[in-house]
C-alpha cells in the first residue's frame, strides 16, 4: 500500500485544479491501474512458477530435454542433456545458436562419424534440425549412441529429445553376431506378406541361395506340400504352435530336407515378424529309420529279427483269439551250415545265408513270414492254416528247396535243412512257448538224423526238461568232484607193450548211475562247460601220469571248442607246472572239425603247444574233409586211424588198400600210426601185416581206473579182453 501514496501525491501535483475539479474520476482511474499492476505482478509470479514447475519437470526426465526458439538458439535443456553432451555443456548458454555449438563439437572430436566431412556433416546435422521428420542416430565420440527426435513447436521453436541407446545397439550388434554367425539356419519372415526379410549365412548356404537372393521371396518357396493353413499358423504371432511338427523344405537345387521349426514372435526394422530356427534332421531321420529297421530286422538277410519274428506270432495268436482257426510256427536249422563256415570262412557262409534267405522268402505263401533266428536257424510264421497237411507241403517244399546246391564265391556248396513245427493255439497260446516247442521239435529231428521235419510232442518237453537237469547235475559234479578219469591202453601192436593210455572222463551219477560221455559232453560244449571239464581231465591225467614208468605217455583229449572259449596254451603249461609231468610225455588229440578252421588263431595254438613240448595226435583220421590236405599244414606227431576203418577189416579189401595206405604215408611222413577200436585177434593180425605200429581197443583193455591201471603198466604187456 506505501506504493499507492507517492503515485496519488504525483497525481496532485500534475493535475492541480483539475483533478480537484474531477476528483472521482481520477480517483477511478488510479484505482484501475493499481489493479492493472497487480495483475502483472501476479501474472509474473506465475510465469516464474510455471517456468520453475517446467524446470523441475525435464529434470526428473531421464531423456536429454532441449529446447530452442525459432533461429536454433538454446532456450532450456535438463542436466540429463547436459551428462549426454558432457564434452560440450560448457557452450551451452541461453542464446547460444546449436550450430555454433556443434561445430566447435566437431574441432574437438566429439563426433566420429564427422570426421573428414566436418562441412557436410554439419550441414546435414542442421538440415535435419531445421526440418526434422524422423528419429535419428548419432555416435558420440566415448562410444555411445544417442537416439534424436526433434519437433517444431507452434511458434517455429524446436523441442528435441535425446535418449542414450548405446545398451540397446551393443544388445541388437550381439544379436546381429548371435543370428548371422549362428551354424543354425536362421530367417526372418514378415507376418504380413510372409516373405523373408532376413537369413543368416548358414540358411544361405544350407537352402542354396547366394547373396542376398533368398531375401525377399515367399516364405513358400522353402515349403513343400504345406498347406497354406499350416503356414499361416506356423508364421502367425503366436508361433511355436506345431514346434513338434516335421516339416518338409525344399532347398533351391530341389532336393528335400526335413527340418525342424522353431520360431519366435520379433518386430525386425519396426515390422512383425517371426524368427525362425530350421534344423536339418534328415540324417537324424534316416538314422532312426535305420535304428527302427535293425530293431525288428536281420542286417545280414533282411528278414525279420527274432523280436519281430515273436510279433508276428504274437500278432498270429491274437487273430486266432478272436476269429477260431489255427496257425504254425516253424523253426528251421540248416544242416552242415558249420562245416561250410568253417573250411571256406565266414564270408561265404554269410553269403549262404543271404542265399537261403531269399529261397525261404520265395518258397513261402501269401502272409507267411520269414525271420532269421540267429546264426543257421530261421523262423516261419503261417497264419490261417486250414489242417496240419499244409504246413507239412510247405516243410517238404523248404527241406527241398534249401537242399539245393549253392554256387557260393565259384565254388558248387550243399547243405540241407531240419525243420520243427509248433501248430497254435494247441502247443502255445503265447509266442514264445510257441517257438520254445517248434525249437525242440527242431532238435528231435536233429538228433533222429537230420534232413526232416517233425511236429512238435508233449513229452519233448519232458526230454528238454531231462536235458536241463542232466546240465545242472553235470555241474554240481564238476563243483564236487564227481567226474573220474579212466585211461585206455595203447599197445605196440610189434612188441604188445604198452606205451601210452588215453585218459577217458567217466561219470557216475548217484541218481542214474553210469552216465556216457557221447551224452553229457555235447551238454558240457552246449552250456559252455567244456573248459572247466577239459581243465579238470587234462590236470588229473598228467598228475596221474607222474606215478606211471617214464616212457609211457598220457594222451588228452582237447575239444574244438576249448580253442574257441579259451587260451589252450595257458591252460596246458599250467596243467604241466602243477603236476611236474615232462611235457614230452603228454600227447594232445585234436580232431580234424578243430583243423577245418584255418584260421591264424588255431595254427598259433598249435604252434604253441608245440613249442612246450607236447606231442599232437590227429584223431579220429578219415572221418572228415580233406584229411591228406591236413597233414601238410601242421607237422602232427600221430595219425590215429578212426575205429570204422578198423571193424571187420580182416574181410573187407578196400578197407585193407585205405588202412595200408594211410600207414604208407606215416612211413613217408614220418608219423607214428595208431589204429582204434581193434577187437578181435583178426583185425590185429591183419592191421599187424599191413605194419601199422600201434592199437588200441578192448582186444587189449577197456578203460580203467589209476589203481587198477597201474598193475597193467608195471607188467607192460595187458590181458586180452574179449
Amino acid at each position: 500500500m506505501t506504493g499507492r501514496r507517492p503515485l496519488r501525491a504525483a497525481l496532485k501535483v500534475l493535475s492541480g485544479d483539475a483533478a480537484a475539479r474531477h476528483g472521482a474520476d481520477a480517483a477511478a482511474q488510479i484505482s484501475e491501474l493499481e489493479a492493472a499492476l497487480e495483475m502483472a505482478r501476479t501474472a509474473i509470479e506465475d510465469a516464474r512458477t510455471a517456468n520453475a514447475r517446467l524446470r523441475e519437470a525435464i529434470e526428473i526426465l531421464p531423456q536429454g530435454i532441449v529446447f530452442l526458439d525459432s533461429e536454433g538458439r538454446y532456450v532450456l535443456w535438463n542436466e540429463q542433456y547436459s551428462k549426454i553432451y558432457h564434452r560440450s555443456a560448457d557452450l551451452f548458454k541461453v542464446g547460444v545458436r546449436l550450430a555454433d555449438t556443434l561445430r566447435v563439437g566437431v574441432m574437438r572430436g566429439d563426433y566420429p562419424s564427422a570426421n573428414g566431412r566436418e562441412e557436410e556433416w554439419i550441414a546435414e546435422r542442421l538440415q535435419k534440425l531445421t526440418s526434422p521428420r524422423e528419429r535419428h542416430e548419432q555416435w558420440l565420440a566415448d562410444g555411445r549412441c544417442i537416439l534424436i527426435e526433434e519437433r517444431r513447436t507452434s511458434d517455429g521453436g524446436i523441442i528435441g529429445l535425446r535418449v542414450d541407446i548405446t545398451e540397446l545397439k551393443e544388445r541388437e550388434a550381439s544379436f546381429r553376431l548371435l543370428f548371422e554367425a549362428n551354424p543354425v539356419p536362421m530367417y526372418v519372415v514378415s507376418q504380413t506378406g510372409k516373405t523373408i526379410l532376413s537369413a543368416n549365412a548358414a540358411a544361405r548356404n544350407h537352402y542354396g541361395y547366394p547373396g542376398t537372393d533368398m531375401i525377399g521371396r515367399p516364405v513358400q518357396c522353402l515349403h513343400l506340400g504345406e498347406d497354406s493353413g499350416r503356414l499361416d499358423q506356423l508364421y502367425s504371432s503366436a508361433p511355436g504352435i506345431l514346434a513338434d511338427h516335421v516339416w518338409t523344405h525344399l532347398k533351391r537345387d530341389g532336393t528335400n530336407i526335413e527340418v525342424a521349426i522353431f520360431s519366435q514372435a520379433i518386430v525386425h526394422e519396426r515390422t512383425p515378424a517371426v524368427l525362425v530356427a530350421a534344423v536339418d534332421i534328415t540324417e537324424r531321420r534316416r538314422a532312426e529309420a535305420q535304428v527302427t529297421y535293425l530293431a525288428h530286422h536281420d542286417p545280414l538277410t533282411g528278414l525279420a529279427n527274432r523280436a519281430r519274428h515273436l510279433e508276428h506270432a504274437e500278432e498270429m495268436l491274437t487273430a486266432i483269439k478272436e476269429s477260431g482257426g489255427i496257425g504254425a510256427s516253424l523253426c528251421v536249422g540248416l544242416d552242415n551250415f558249420k562245416s561250410v563256415n568253417e573250411t571256406m570262412g565266414p564270408a561265404a557262409g554269410d553269403l549262404l545265408l543271404q542265399a537261403v534267405s531269399r529261397r525261404v522268402a520265395k518258397t513261402l505263401r501269401q502272409g507267411s513270414k520269414a525271420a532269421r533266428l540267429g546264426g543257421d536257424e530261421f523262423g516261419i510264421i503261417m497264419p490261417d492254416v486250414a489242417e496240419p497237411e499244409e504246413v507239412s507241403v510247405v516243410a517238404r517244399r523248404l527241406i527241398e528247396v534249401i537242399s539245393a546246391p549253392y554256387k557260393i564265391q565259384g565254388q558248387q556248396v550243399t547243405i540241407g535243412a531240419s525243420i520243427g513245427i509248433a501248430i497254435a493255439p494247441s502247443d502255445g497260446a503265447e509266442a514264445g512257448h510257441l517257438l520254445k516247442n517248434a525249437n525242440l521239435a527242431l532238435s528231435q529231428v536233429k538228433l533222429r538224423g537230420k534232413g526232416a521235419f517233425r511236429y512238435f510232442e508233449e513229452e519233448m518237453n519232458a526230454r528238454a526238461q531231462e536235458r536241463r537237469s542232466l546240465e545242472s547235475d553235470l555241474r554240481a559234479a564238476l563243483e564236487t568232484g564227481g567226474l573220474d578219469v579212466h585211461y585206455q591202453p595203447l599197445v605196440s601192436l610189434s612188441t604188445g607193450r604198452i606205451v601210452a593210455a588215453e585218459a577217458l572222463v567217466r561219470w557216475t551219477d548217484h541218481r542214474r548211475g553210469y552216465v556216457s560221455p557221447a551224452e553229457f559232453i555235447p551238454i558240457a560244449e552246449e552250456a559252455g562247460l567244456i573248459w572247466a571239464l577239459g581243465d579238470f581231465v587234462l590236470t588229473r591225467a598228467c598228475r596221474d601220469a607222474t606215478s606211471w614208468p617214464e616212457d609211457v605217455r598220457v594222451a588228452v583229449n582237447l575239444s574244438p571248442m576249448q580253442f574257441r572259449c579259451g587260451n589252450v596254451r595257458d591252460m596246458v603249461k599250467a596243467a604241466l607246472t602243477a603236476t611236474g609231468l615232462a611235457p614230452g610225455r603228454l600227447e594232445l588229440e585234436i580232431t580234424e572239425s578243430l583243423f577245418l578252421d584255418r584260421s591264424n588263431h588255431v595254427l598259433d595254438a598249435l604252434a604253441e603247444l608245440r613249442k612246450l613240448g607236447t606231442r599232437i595226435a590227429m584223431d579220429d583220421f578219415g572221418t572228415g574233409y580233406s584229411s591228406l590236405g591236413y597233414l601238410c599244414s601242421f607237422p602232427f606227431d600221430k595219425i590215429k586211424i578212426d575205429r570204422s576203418f578198423v571193424e571187420g577189416i580182416s574181410g573187407n579189401v578196400e578197407k585193407q588198400a585205405v588202412v595200408r595206405a594211410i600207414v604208407g604215408l606215416g612211413e613217408t611222413l614220418g608219423k607214428t600210426i595208431t589204429a582204434e577200436g581193434i577187437e578181435t585177434a583178426d583185425e590185429l593180425a591183419c592191421l599187424r601185416s599191413i605194419g601199422c605200429e600201434q592199437g588200441q581197443g578192448f582186444l587189449f583193455s577197456k578203460a580203467r581206473a589209476q589203481d587198477a591201471l597201474l598193475p597193467f603198466l608195471t607188467k607192460r604187456k595187458p590181458k586180452r579182453v574179449a
